[in-house]
């Protein structure tokens, strides 16, 4: 156990002893109790002192001790609808890698990109980001590592060597990797735990809906522009691999392809399935109309999925079913803990007037509404370098809405850049698992990581400089 999981072990339950026994509160008796819990769990979440899941589970203990809230309201958040939304999409992640259907796709949009140095980079790239605004981002990454070390290996196995050129191309594609998984799954609702966390927090405090097409409409071609910036600094400015050369790297995605084999049955049917539950989601709203009666949600379509998945048998006789429940052990409960332990202490800020207090200050205050947008932005964006994003914005959502209510800002205009912000983690290794993961190749120094990451997190900053002063007043 390192030295700063030892000290945020101790330091996070005496920060909320001290605080609770103030001679003198802060904001209000039981206000300070929830500063004192988020205390605690943002020391945990920081330090990883224990896991963030773990972290997660205090408010279940603390706040009905603490007389916040009872047990049954608590315990409401750990159930809301997106946890139930976010778990379909963690089973047709589940059911999409157990066929193997992730890989084929991927190798296929490989495949179709070209073969020239620059385009096999671009391939990784949209293959990468196409698969992270279904699978997680660290699954996603973990499927092409071992595709694109594959390619590294023939220039370094070619007559001349591991050249300079060879080198950067390397370094292209192992950061293209990375930096597409994380601006992936910004895309979509299910694409990355932060989305999950604001739609949660807009449903259950502020009764508004974002639905998944909406989402998507802002999402994807912030995460295409991202994607596109991405490409653009490593290969043409920082990494460039002019007049190299090779064509092996069509021959290693056939042979890839060839050991898949044929599609298979089952891949068809989680690619009927996959492709029914995203047309519902597309087309919930008109359904909705021509049907009022249905009634349909996000959630209901992704729990539709889920228990699809698991219910409708590949074949009756032998009782062969896509998913069974034992595939859940890959599932990441965890991360649906986090969800619930976020959305808890959101409404533990609300329910003690914390949020209409941030609100109040800044209504008194005489600040630009410009530049608060810009400072919460740039603040969200590299912070998330240092700690977990879910945790981020599970802390952070709840004061922004109250910071935008003060600016008399419809709350969205503000939440949803942040909560953007907080995937767009380029400079780090340990920002994000994709991350980690390539850095990890032995390809990458961190000085490398962070001269590509500088430039692409200031250009993350003015794209959702952009979103929020012109695109979010034109759909909301």
């Amino acid at each position: 156990m390192a030295l700063s999981n030892k000290l945020g072990l101790i330091l996070g339950p005496i920060f909320f002893l001290v605080i609770i026994n103030l001679p003198q509160a802060l904001i209000s008796g039981q206000a300070d109790t929830v500063v004192a819990v988020a205390i605690w769990m943002i020391v945990w979440w920081i330090t990883e002192a224990v896991s963030i899941s773990v972290t997660a589970l205090l408010p279940l203990l603390l706040f009905p001790l603490l007389k916040i809230m009872p047990m049954g309201d608590v315990g409401a958040n750990y159930g809301s609808p997106i946890v139930f939304l976010f778990f379909g999409g963690f089973v047709m992640a589940l059911a999409l890698e157990k066929v193997n259907l992730h890989r084929r796709i991927a190798l296929n949009i490989i495949k179709r990109t070209g073969t020239t140095p620059n385009k096999v980079i671009l391939g990784f790239m949209i293959a990468t980001a196409t698969l992270s605004m279904w699978i997680s981002n660290t699954a996603s990454t973990v499927v092409m590592l071992p595709i694109a070390m594959s390619v590294i290996q023939l220039l370094i196995n070619d007559a001349d060597g591991f050249t300079k050129r060879d080198r950067n191309f390397a370094l292209s594609v192992m950061l293209g990797i990375a930096f597409s998984a994380n601006a992936g799954g910004i895309a979509t609702v299910i694409g990355t735990p932060p989305n999950s966390v604001l739609i949660g927090l807009l449903e259950n405090e502020y009764s508004i809906e974002i639905s998944f097409i909406k989402w998507m409409i802002i999402g994807l071609p912030f995460s295409i522009i991202m994607i596109a910036f991405c490409y653009l600094v490593l290969v043409k400015f920082l990494y460039p691999n002019r007049d190299l050369k090779f064509n092996a790297s069509r021959a290693i995605i056939d042979q890839e392809l060839h050991k898949l084999g044929p599609t298979n049955g089952k891949e068809k049917m989680v690619l009927v399935i996959f492709g029914i539950t995203i047309f519902l989601w597309i087309f919930r709203t008109v359904i909705n109309s021509l049907i009022p009666e249905l009634g349909l949600s996000d959630t209901m379509i992704s729990m539709f999925a889920a228990i699809s998945l698991f219910a409708i048998p590949y074949n009756i006789k032998k009782g062969d079913f896509i998913l069974e429940w034992k595939d859940t052990t890959k599932l990441a409960w965890g991360i649906l803990i986090l969800f619930g332990g976020g959305l808890a202490l959101a409404k533990g800020m609300s329910v003690t007037g914390i949020v209409d207090l941030v609100a109040a200050a800044i209504a008194a205050s005489d600040i630009s509404v410009l530049f608060t947008a810009t400072l919460l932005i740039f603040l969200m964006l590299f912070m998330t370098e240092l700690m977990s994003n879910v945790a981020l914005v599970a802390v952070l959502a709840p004061v922004v809405a109250g910071i935008a209510i003060g600016l008399e800002l419809p709350i969205v205009y503000l939440l949803i850049p942040i909560t953007m912000a907080s995937s767009c983690a380029f400079m780090l290794p340990m920002a994000t698992p994709p991350n980690a993961i390539v850095f990890a190749s032995g390809y990458i120094k961190v000085h490398e990581m962070a001269k590509a990451g500088i430039f692409l997190n200031l250009i993350a900053v003015l794209l959702l400089i952009v979103l929020f002063q012109f695109v979010l007043p034109l759909l909301f």
